[in-house]
């Protein structure tokens, strides 16, 4: 079974339960943003994730395990630019302004990268007279280049 198809059956299961991905973030003790992120097939889940994950959603095919604690390959996508709409919106933040990213991240910490290995990420709701606005943070470890 692959990734994209356990992600699939997990995802029939929670609407079915009416669980969320908060609720399952919560049962495993990991952040929201890792969780959905694992069951779309981007982490390899614990031994122990699989297991809070049977317990929430008992529905579940009982083979998933192999698939779900598996090393995934990240980051691919369906297409090479996305057409789903919030995460083109995504796609669109970073082509603007990555480059100016890029620039002060640089400016501030030098020349390196933020990396997404040593990572959190963390989605927010925040109320606005104008309308609610979703706050995005991204927080990675600056690693320098290193040279020789």
């Amino acid at each position: 079974m692959t990734k994209a198809q356990a992600s699939e059956l997990i995802q029939a299961a929670m609407r079915a339960r009416g669980v969320t991905f908060a609720q399952i973030a919560a049962a495993m003790e990991r952040p929201a943003a890792w969780t959905a992120a694992a069951i779309f097939g981007q982490h390899p889940f614990t031994e122990d994730d699989v297991a809070k994950l049977y317990t929430l959603l008992p529905n579940l095919e009982p083979d998933l395990r192999d698939t779900l604690t598996a090393i995934p390959s990240r980051g691919a996508l369906d297409a090479p630019v996305p057409t789903d709409p919030t995460i083109y919106r995504l796609y669109e933040v970073l082509l603007v302004y990555g480059p100016a990213l890029k620039a002060l991240i640089h400016e501030e910490f030098g020349d390196g990268i933020m990396s997404a290995i040593n990572f959190k990420l963390d989605v927010q709701r925040v109320p606005d007279p104008g309308g609610d606005r979703v706050e995005i943070t991204l927080n990675g470890k600056f690693l320098p280049y290193q040279w020789g």
